[in-house]
Formats: C-alpha cells, sequence, structure tokens
C-alpha cells in the first residue's frame, strides 16, 4: 500500500470510526457488532504503525491514553464556571422565581429542568471543530488541565460533527459538563477493587473524581466514564443559540450527549410537576443524579439578570432528599465475623432502592439495635448510607400493631452455640458495643480468619475464595491457617467449581506465599486492632517474627504508632498457647518469618527520622519494595501527606497527594533519586 493509499484509506476508517463512536457512546444505537468495529480498529492501527505520521492527535487511536504526565497545568476558562445556589425546599424554588421576576420587570420567563449530574463538572474547547483542551472547574476561574484523560472518553467527540444546517461550528467554543461513571461501571470497578485488596470507592462521584485526578491517562482508559453536556461557555466566531433548549438540540448535532430528559416549563407550577416528575423517573438513567438543574430559558435574558458574587441569578439545582424506602422487618439475623464479632442484620421484606433490591440491612451492634428499639415486623424506613450499604433509619412506631416483638440478643454464638461476651472497656474504645463468640475454632471464626489470610492484601493465594473455604472448613480439611499447606491436589480437586487446574492454581499460590513479606503473614493472622499499617510498623520494628512474638505490651507501646489498645491485643494474641503452636507449625511449613529489618546495615540509619510518602506506580520498584527499602535505613512512610512529611516519592499513577506536597512545599523525588538517595 502506497503512502497515498494508505492516507485515502486511514482517513476513511477514521470517519467510520468515529460515526459508530457516536452512535454506540452518544445514541447508544450501535449499527454493526463488536467484532466488525474491532476489526476496522485494528485496521486503523496497522496502517498507523506501517505510516506513524498519520497517527495525528485526533485519531480515534489516541484515544486508549498517552504517557503519563508529570503534572496537571492550569488552564483559564474563557469564560467563568461558577456553581449553582442549592435549596431542598419548594417553597424557596417559588421564591426564586419571583426573585428572577423582579430583576426581570415585565418580561415573560419560561424554564427548563434537568437532572443534576451526580458528577465532576468539566468544561471543554474546541478551535476549528477540533477539541484543544478540556479542564476541571477549579476555582471557577481557572481548572487542570485534564485533557489528556477526557480524550480517553469515547463519548467526547475529537472532531465535531457539522451541523444539520450544513453550517460549521464557531472558530472558538467552550462546553460545559459533567463527567460522571455509570451505575453498572460503578459496581464493576469496585469489585475489581475489592478483588485486588484496594480501598473501594464510596459513590460513583468519588471514584470519577479520583479517575480523573489519574497522572497516567492509560489508568482512566479503562474506567467507564462518560460525560453529559448541559450548557455553554464562551463562543467566538459564529452564532450562538439564543435559548437553552435550542442550545441542547445544537450540541446533539454536533455530537454531544446531552441530558436523558429536560422539561420545558412556563410556570412556577409547571417547575413543581417537572421536579416531582423527574424524582420518579431519574432511577432510571445510567448515572446517578442528585437533583434537579432549574434554568431560565432565554440566554438574552440571563445576560440581563446577571450573577452573584458566586452564583448565577438565573439558575438554581432543587436537591433532592437523600432515597429511603419503607419496609418491613421479618426477621434478625446475627452473622459471626472473623473475629468473633456478632453482628445484627434485618432481614425485610424486598424493597426497590436506589436502582437496586434490598433484603438485607446491617444493625451494626446490639447497643445500636435497642437504641433505636428495632423490632421484628416493626414497620421501618431504609436508605443506603452514602448510596452503598443499606441501614435502617428509623423505626415508624406510629404503625406498631404490639404484635412485633424485641430481639433477643444470642446468650451463646449461633454459629457454634459457644460462649459469648461483651467487649472490654478498652476494646470497645475501638470498636463499639460488640458481643464476640469465645470460641476460636467457630467454623464462621475460622472461615473468615482463612478467607482473610489468602486475601490479596495480606498472603494473596490465588483461588481461595468463598466457595472453596467454606468447602475446606466443612469438610474438615482445615482448620486454620497452617493446614492449607499440607492439602494435597486430590483432596482439592473434585470439590464445587475446582477441577485439576483450578487446584493447582490454588496449591501453587499457597506455595509462593511461603516467600510473602512477613508484614503480610503479621496482617494474615487477623489480629485484633491489626492491619496493614500496624504490620508493616511492627515488621519494621522487630527483625524477625520470634522478637514480635517475645515482646510485652510495654515494648510494643513505645513503639511509634503503636497505641495501648493495639500493644495489649498483640501481646494477648501471642501469649495463647493455642496461637503459639499455629505459629510453630507456620515456621515449619517453611513461611517466612524474617523483616526485611535484618538486612539494615550496622551504625547510625541514614534516613532515621525522615518520612516519606509513596504516591503513584513506580517504574521498577512495587511499593512493597520501595517502603522496604526506605525503612530499611531507619525512613519512615506514612500514607498521607502532612508537614511533617520530608519526601513524596511520586510514580506514573500520582494524584491528589502529589498536588498537596506542591501546594505544602514538600521535596518531590521520581524513583531514580529516590535509588540515589538510598545508594548514597
Amino acid at each position: 500500500m502506497t503512502f497515498v493509499e494508505a492516507k485515502a484509506r486511514h482517513a476513511d476508517l477514521v470517519e467510520q470510526i468515529r460515526q459508530h463512536d457516536y452512535l454506540y457512546y452518544v445514541e447508544a444505537a450501535p449499527v454493526v457488532s463488536d467484532r466488525a468495529y474491532d476489526e476496522l480498529y485494528q485496521e486503523l492501527l496497522k496502517i498507523e504503525a506501517a505510516f506513524p505520521e498519520l497517527a495525528t492527535a485526533d485519531s480515534p487511536s489516541q484515544r486508549v491514553g498517552g504517557q503519563p504526565i508529570k503534572e496537571f497545568k492550569p488552564v483559564r476558562h474563557l469564560a467563568p464556571m461558577l456553581s449553582l445556589d442549592n435549596t431542598y425546599s419548594q417553597e424557596e424554588v417559588r421564591e426564586f422565581v419571583s426573585r428572577a421576576q423582579r430583576f426581570l420587570p415585565g418580561q415573560t420567563l419560561d424554564w427548563s429542568v434537568e437532572p443534576k449530574v451526580d458528577g465532576v463538572a468539566v468544561s471543554l474547547r474546541y478551535e476549528e471543530g477540533q477539541f484543544i483542551v478540556g479542564a476541571t472547574r477549579g476555582d471557577g476561574t481557572t481548572g487542570d488541565d485534564i485533557t489528556t484523560n477526557l480524550r480517553t472518553i469515547r463519548s467526547i467527540p475529537v472532531k465535531l460533527r457539522k451541523r444539520i444546517d450544513g453550517q460549521k461550528p464557531p472558530q472558538t467554543m467552550e462546553v460545559r459538563g459533567e463527567v460522571y461513571l455509570t451505575t453498572t461501571g460503578f459496581a464493576k470497578l469496585n469489585a475489581e477493587r475489592k478483588a485486588a485488596g484496594e480501598e473501594l470507592f464510596a459513590n460513583p462521584r468519588n471514584a470519577a473524581a479520583g479517575s480523573l485526578k489519574q497522572l497516567d491517562p492509560r489508568i482512566v482508559a479503562k474506567r467507564p466514564l462518560d460525560l453529559v453536556l448541559y450548557g455553554l461557555g464562551a463562543v467566538e466566531g459564529g452564532t450562538r443559540p439564543q435559548t437553552h433548549e435550542e442550545t441542547l438540540r445544537w450540541l446533539k448535532q454536533l455530537g454531544f450527549k446531552t441530558p436523558e430528559r429536560t422539561w420545558h416549563c412556563r410556570s412556577v407550577e409547571e417547575l413543581i410537576r417537572a421536579i416531582d416528575e423527574l424524582d420518579r423517573v431519574r432511577r432510571s438513567f445510567p448515572y446517578q443524579t442528585d437533583g434537579a438543574v432549574i434554568k431560565l430559558n432565554s440566554l438574552p435574558l440571563r445576560e440581563k439578570a446577571g450573577y452573584t458574587a458566586k452564583a448565577p441569578r438565573w439558575a438554581i439545582a432543587y436537591k433532592y432528599a437523600p432515597e429511603q424506602a419503607e419496609t418491613r422487618v421479618k426477621n434478625i439475623l446475627v452473622q459471626v465475623g472473623r473475629t468473633g464479632a456478632l453482628t445484627p442484620v434485618a432481614d425485610l421484606d424486598p424493597v426497590f432502592l436506589a436502582g437496586s433490591t434490598i433484603t438485607r440491612a446491617t444493625l451494626h451492634n446490639e447497643e445500636e439495635l435497642r437504641r433505636k428499639d428495632i423490632r421484628v415486623g416493626d414497620s421501618v424506613i431504609i436508605e443506603k448510607a452514602g448510596d452503598v450499604i443499606p441501614a435502617v433509619v428509623k423505626v415508624l412506631l406510629e404503625k406498631r400493631t404490639g404484635h412485633e416483638c424485641i430481639f433477643p440478643f444470642p446468650k451463646s454464638c449461633p454459629e457454634c452455640g459457644g460462649s459469648v461476651a461483651r467487649a472490654s472497656v478498652a476494646d470497645a474504645a475501638e470498636t463499639g458495643a460488640v458481643v464476640r463468640c469465645l470460641n476460636p475454632l467457630c467454623p464462621a471464626q475460622v472461615r473468615g480468619r482463612i478467607e482473610h489470610w489468602c486475601s490479596r492484601g495480606a498472603m494473596d493465594i490465588e483461588g481461595a475464595g468463598e466457595v472453596l473455604v467454606r468447602q475446606l472448613v466443612d469438610r474438615k480439611l482445615v482448620r486454620d491457617v497452617a493446614d492449607l499447606y499440607k492439602l494435597q491436589l486430590d483432596q482439592i480437586a473434585g470439590l464445587e467449581r475446582m477441577g485439576a487446574k483450578s487446584a493447582q492454581n490454588f496449591l501453587n499460590g499457597t506455595e509462593a506465599s511461603k516467600q510473602r513479606e512477613v508484614w503480610r503473614l503479621i496482617f494474615g493472622l487477623g489480629i485484633l486492632h491489626v492491619g496493614a499499617g500496624v504490620a508493616k510498623t511492627l515488621s519494621n520494628h522487630f527483625a524477625a517474627l520470634d522478637d514480635l512474638m517475645r515482646a510485652t505490651a510495654d515494648d510494643l507501646n513505645r513503639i511509634e504508632d503503636i497505641g495501648g489498645v493495639i500493644a495489649q491485643s498483640v501481646a494477648q494474641w501471642f501469649a495463647q498457647e493455642q496461637n503459639r503452636e499455629l505459629i510453630e507449625r507456620l515456621r515449619t511449613a517453611g513461611l517466612n518469618f524474617m523483616s526485611t529489618r535484618s538486612e539494615r546495615p550496622n551504625g547510625p540509619l541514614p534516613l532515621a527520622g525522615r518520612t516519606f510518602v509513596l504516591t503513584g506506580t513506580l517504574p521498577t520498584l512495587k511499593r512493597e519494595e520501595a517502603t522496604a527499602k526506605i525503612e530499611a535505613l531507619g525512613g519512615k512512610v506514612a500514607s498521607s501527606v502532612s508537614k511533617k512529611t520530608d519526601f513524596v516519592v511520586a510514580g506514573d499513577e500520582a494524584g491528589s497527594k502529589l498536588a498537596k506536597a506542591r501546594n505544602l512545599g514538600i521535596k518531590i523525588v521520581d524513583e531514580p533519586e529516590l535509588l540515589r538517595m538510598l545508594a548514597s
């Protein structure tokens, strides 16, 4: 293929792929199969590999994300991005309309109502129809340049379509919208993070914001982000629409995704009805909404109405109350966790809430159960705490009939029948009014401890999920984590969902876990109050697990970041005979008991008193390796940036920690500089 032929075919492929992207990501109406689309895309990549000069910035191939950037540069908006005033009262909506009428006497006002997408506000700038720069809202005047991240969102056109009337877009234009994570995409992302042992995002908005803060657009490209456009900023070199309704139609013609539903209202009564109707239908949208945005339809009248110091006088956001639902408590169950904690859970009549059917809600502990006086048979109000975890908000006392039953909190473990006891005063200070099963061989605790040991954040043993662990415990193949290292292939291969290959992968994972860092072992033991951070601190302080076992509570309490409650818990755990026997069996199995501290040089430690924070992915070092090297020379690795931080080590995916370090004037180093520091 000659260059001329390649160029012509490349242009044809680009146009086809752009059209298919528009139909799939904007119109949700694809006309080709995924396979056919992939064939077009692969052909495009082959042409660009043969003729690299054709891989221009507006090529569809560039959406997968370029190289990581060092930092987000500031970009000034051509027109300010102001935030909206909020209200939770329909009466205040009426007052807002009256106030707007006073600013515009004698004018007939009409309004637009649209969903308030719970996402991250952004501004996109186009010049001659080409996407040039995208930015966050920032302070309303200047935001962060996140162009490379926004390019990965396929519903954002890199090149604008011609309008239906054949006219070209304005020479320069800013469009404003909201980046969001779809509800299904958010669930999938959190499932992946849970499997990887990473902290879960609290809600889709946090996930979207965290994604846009990534310095590596390749990471962003893997997130199911989308964008909906709701308005314009500056427009130069062309005519702009005169109403909001026309603006949304115009944006749609240019290739943008616009709000799912809008309402055109000519009176305050119509506005109130539109707000109520939106509340009824918004749960069918693919994204989360938290309110309704009311805007004056006429753009010239908006300019006459003007602005306050922080918000336009012609728009307001009506926020809906947190979504709640009424249901009935059919029963109260008690679950037993790996530490023996007994947690009451309400078994509910199924009720649809915030996009899913809810049948269970946490009641936290016995104290909370009694404080709210929740009884079996009660009618209750539930809501999703942070739009994630269902919880009982209150009991509808007026609906009680007298047939409701006070739940007798168990006096023995519901799983094994063993004795239970309320937590000590010191323990309660940490975890609340907890009742625990005292039987360490309780099947629920055994299952929980083994699942925790095998988790990605601890010993990272492949294939050790809930189904396998339950079978291993029920068939008495394992009674503690040391038994995992005695299992044979023929014992596992016949279990449910475990073929020969899966069984071998599991055994390979157990073998590989023998060489894990000792802090993972300490964390995996499931000692009360010992999380991954505490385990690392203990591993850093003691050269070997045996030294930690010999330490008294007073010894432990003298370690920085180890308080009295943790010290007592660790000392008590190692003092118990069955736990010491478990350690010996793990030693016999060949697990690593030595800390990286044992590799430290003699004499003064060069990094003593220095605090480091790691952020992002380093080119060659895993985070655990970098931490071990710093701690081996006396340095401390903290999880958050503060004025006490001496160095921030920034990798490819650095985000908000890097920005905070710059604001505080903390020295920022990359991996090569860190390695030079360690070597010297």
